[in-house]
C-alpha cells in the first residue's frame, strides 16, 4: 500500500504545535526546579550502606515534589515497577477494615492481582483483599466512561481511597482527562473529604500542562521506566502528594521508622537528575508519534483511539484490529525494527500478571520500558495492539511506513 506520510505530517501541523507549547511548558516548569533547589554535582554523588544523609536523594525528592505540585515526593530505584510503587502506595495508607474503590471499572492486570480479584490462592492470600481491605469498583457506563451518578452513590464514610487509574490499561474506556480526574475528586470529596484520592498516573506525565494533584488529587505514583525517567532511567519509581501519605507509603518500602531515610540509591543520582530534565521532550516524541499513528491507521481503514485530533492524557495508541494475525504482524514488525532484539521473533504467551496470552514486541535499551517505543496487546477480541512511547519521531514514523507497506 502507498501512502503519502508527507501530507499527513502537513495536515498535523496544528496537533504537533499543541504538542509543542505543552512540551516547553514542561521544559521551563523543570528547569524552574533545578534551579529552585540549586542542583549541583554534589547531588550525582552517592552514599553507601544504609543510605544516611544522602544529600542528593533528599534533592531529588523536593525536585520530583515540585514538578508534580506535591508537599512531599518518594524517587527511588528500589521500586521494581509501576505495580510494586502503586502497591506500596496502597498497602502503605490502607488498614484492615478500610475500604479502596475503583472509580473506572476493574484496573488492569497487573493491579486486579495486587487487590486480590485475580491470581492463584497465595496470591490472593498475599493482595489487598487477603489482608482485610474491602474493595469495589464503579462499572463504567456503556462500558467506556465514568458512572459519575454511580460513584456518587457508591462512596460514603466508610471509603478510605479511591483509586483512580488515568491510562486505560489493557481496554477500550478513554484515558481520563485532567477535567475528568479534577471532576472525579471534587465527587469523591464532596461525599467524604477525608477520602484519599490516589491517581495512577503511569504513561501520564508531561503529556500536558497540568498533574493529577493540581486538580484535587491527594496521591500521585508511577514508573521511572516510563515518562520521567526520559528514556535513561534504568530501574524505579516515584511516589508524591501529601507528605502524610507519602511518609506512610515509604513505611511500606523501607520500614517503619526508616521511612524515606534510608535506601543507598546505588550511584543512579545521575541518571535520574537527567532523566527528568529530558522527559517533556522524550514524551512530546512519544505523543506526535501516537497521533501520527492515529492520523495513519485512520485512513488506511482501521479504528484507532484517541482519534488524531483528540486531546491526549497518555502516550497509549489503540489500534483495534479485530484480528489476531493483524496484531501479531504489527507487533513483530516494531520488534524487528527495534535497535535492540530486532532479530527476535515475539509470539503470544502467558505473562505473570496477566490471564490471557499476551504478546509484545520491545526491542529496548531497558528492559520494560514503555517510553521507548513498544507494542503489546493480550490476545483476547477486538484485538487491540497498545501501541505507547518513542525516544524519538523518526523512529515511530520509520515503524509505521514498514506497518502500512506490509498492511
Amino acid at each position: 500500500m502507498n501512502y503519502d506520510f508527507k501530507t499527513a505530517e502537513k495536515l498535523l501541523e496544528k496537533e504537533f504545535e499543541k504538542i509543542n507549547d505543552i512540551r516547553d511548558y514542561n521544559q521551563r516548569k523543570v528547569l524552574k526546579a533545578f534551579y529552585d533547589n540549586k542542583v549541583a554535582p554534589e547531588h550525582f554523588y552517592t552514599v553507601s550502606g544504609y543510605g544516611h544523609d544522602d544529600l542528593g536523594r533528599e534533592v531529588l525528592d523536593r525536585v520530583f515534589a515540585q514538578v508534580f505540585c506535591a508537599e512531599k515526593a518518594l524517587v527511588r530505584i528500589h521500586f521494581a515497577s509501576g505495580t510494586h510503587t502503586l502497591a506500596c502506595a496502597l498497602f502503605g495508607n490502607l488498614r484492615p477494615g478500610d475500604k479502596l474503590i475503583s472509580v473506572a471499572g476493574a484496573p488492569y492486570d497487573t493491579m486486579q492481582e495486587v487487590i486480590g480479584t485475580a491470581g492463584d490462592d497465595e496470591t490472593k492470600r498475599a493482595s489487598l483483599i487477603g489482608h482485610g481491605i474491602l474493595y469495589d469498583e464503579v462499572p463504567l457506563l456503556n462500558e467506556v466512561e465514568i458512572d459519575f451518578d454511580k460513584l456518587e452513590s457508591m462512596v460514603d464514610e466508610t471509603t478510605t481511597m479511591v483509586l483512580i487509574q488515568r491510562s486505560k490499561g489493557y481496554s477500550t474506556r478513554k484515558s481520563l482527562s485532567m477535567d475528568t480526574i479534577s471532576r472525579i475528586c471534587k465527587v469523591v470529596k464532596s461525599k467524604n473529604p477525608e477520602c484519599i484520592c490516589f491517581v495512577d498516573n503511569c504513561y501520564g506525565e508531561f503529556v500536558n500542562k497540568q498533574e493529577p494533584l493540581e486538580v484535587g488529587a491527594d496521591l500521585i505514583a508511577g514508573s521511572l521506566i516510563k515518562n520521567p525517567g526520559g528514556g535513561i532511567v534504568e530501574a524505579g519509581g516515584y511516589i508524591a502528594g501529601k507528605e502524610l501519605l507519602v511518609e506512610r507509603s515509604a513505611n511500606r518500602l523501607t520500614a517503619p521508622g526508616i521511612g524515606s531515610e534510608g535506601g543507598a540509591m546505588f550511584n543512579q543520582h545521575r541518571l535520574i537528575f537527567q532523566g527528568l530534565f529530558m522527559a517533556p521532550s522524550i514524551v512530546s516524541e512519544a505523543v506526535k508519534g501516537a497521533v501520527l499513528a492515529a492520523k495513519v491507521f485512520e485512513d488506511i481503514g482501521f479504528n484507532s483511539a484517541p482519534r488524531y485530533d483528540e486531546e491526549r492524557t497518555d502516550i497509549i495508541q489503540n489500534i483495534i484490529f479485530n484480528n489476531p494475525e493483524h496484531l501479531e504482524e504489527f507487533c513483530r514488525t516494531i520488534q524487528a525494527l527495534s535497535p535492540v532484539n530486532g532479530y527476535v521473533t515475539p509470539i503470544p504467551e502467558y505473562i505473570p500478571g496477566y490471564e490471557d496470552k499476551v504478546i509484545m514486541a520491545g526491542g529496548t535499551f531497558i528492559e520494560g520500558s514503555t517510553i521507548e517505543l513498544s507494542a503489546d496487546g493480550p490476545m483476547r477480541e477486538p484485538y487491540v495492539a497498545y501501541m505507547q512511547g518513542g525516544l524519538n519521531y523518526a523512529h515511530v514514523k520509520i515503524c509505521l511506513e514498514e506497518i502500512v507497506r506490509k498492511l
